[in-house]
């Protein structure tokens, strides 16, 4: 046995995995997870190995990542994605909450500027926030610091936006739900001032226009507003069921277990007596009774297609301030069904 296989195979038993994957990683092959990778480093560290030179490259920089929260399941799982993307590509990501009563975006971001951060990736941020003042984003990019945006859209910043098409959402769950039977549906969803928020109201007008006979005003009437929380969706589902509602499409899946409760307290049973609509098919969806029927955001490729857009704004001699473009790529949600929609009343 030479010395590079006696290598290989004690690296191999270290790391739990094979000879094959160890000479993958050696090789900068694709194919390995970043946690295979790792653990094959971290076993050639402490068996006192000498990594190769391409396992000793210095990390390409600091990456942010902005998220408003870690409660709703389906930033976290953004974050993975982003996460997972940068440290194939060589960067160290740097994962930022904001938390009530914790800092606020503009500090996050100030901090991140100080630690000399290559770009950064806001998810949901203040660019989503139809009230807010964009001026920080053109100051950001004035002083060189490229950035992509997640879900939110502003002709006000030039830069890269990855967004799920809100209004294509709406048109998914309510023809599933006409064609179901519903004629009374409603919708219930976050603050009026965000972007997704607004285009979800577009979208599901529209297609209650078009599907059923209501007029803008009537299809309005049966929108409800609250907080993306399984509270914030209990109310506005109650407030709906006030309103005569047999389905409910909601903002997110927060909001649809929300809707389910307000349904079961009100004696009433899903989906035999109310359907219920999710959005986003986060990762707590598996806990759903019934399981939930959702609009699934396409993390993995959102996630993917702003890494990518990102690495092409440092990589470029210009930033996107001087290029003064203002992308907009959307990516088609999709209607997964499941146990939560029924046949509407006869």
């Amino acid at each position: 046995m030479d010395g590079v296989t006696a290598r290989l195979s004690d690296i191999a038993a270290q790391a739990g995995v094979s000879e094959a994957t160890v000479s993958r990683v050696f090789n900068g092959k694709s194919g390995v997870s970043t946690a295979t990778r790792q653990a094959v480093v971290a076993a050639m560290d402490l068996l006192g190995y000498e990594r190769p030179p391409r396992l000793r490259q210095r990390s390409a920089g600091l990456i942010g990542l902005i998220t408003p929260e870690l409660g709703n399941p389906i930033f976290p799982a953004l974050a993975q994605v982003v996460e997972q993307v940068l440290t194939s590509a060589g960067y160290t990501p740097l994962l930022c909450t904001q938390t009530p009563g914790g800092s606020t975006e503009d500090q996050l971001t100030e901090m991140l500027v100080d630690r000399g951060v290559a770009g950064i990736v806001f998810v949901s941020g203040l660019h989503a926030d139809s009230t807010a003042d964009m001026g920080r984003y053109t100051k950001l990019a004035g002083r060189g610091i490229p950035f992509v945006m997640i879900n939110g859209y502003t002709e006000k910043i030039s830069a890269p936006f990855m967004s799920t098409d809100d209004r294509a959402a709406m048109r998914l769950a309510v023809s599933h739900l006409v064609e179901l039977g519903h004629e009374r549906i409603g919708l219930a969803v976050g603050p009026r001032r965000f972007v997704p928020v607004l285009r979800k109201i577009e979208g599901f007008v529209q297609h209650m226009r078009t599907a059923l006979p209501y007029t803008a005003e009537q299809a309005e009437a049966l929108v409800q507003h609250s907080l993306f929380t399984v509270e914030g969706g209990q109310s506005a589902a109650t407030a709906l069921l006030d309103k005569g509602c047999t389905a409910i499409v909601c903002g997110s899946d927060l909001m649809a277990f929300g809707a389910i409760r307000a349904a079961r307290q009100r004696g009433l049973s899903v989906p035999q007596d109310v359907s219920v609509v999710g959005f986003d098919d986060s990762p707590l969806i598996v806990f759903a009774d019934p399981p939930l029927t959702t609009l699934r955001q396409p993390v993995e490729a959102m996630g993917q297609a702003a890494v990518n857009a990102l690495l092409e704004e440092i990589g470029g001699t210009r930033g996107h301030a001087l290029l003064g473009t203002h992308a907009e790529f959307v990516f088609l949600p999709e209607l997964v069904v499941r146990g939560s929609t029924g046949a509407g009343p006869r």
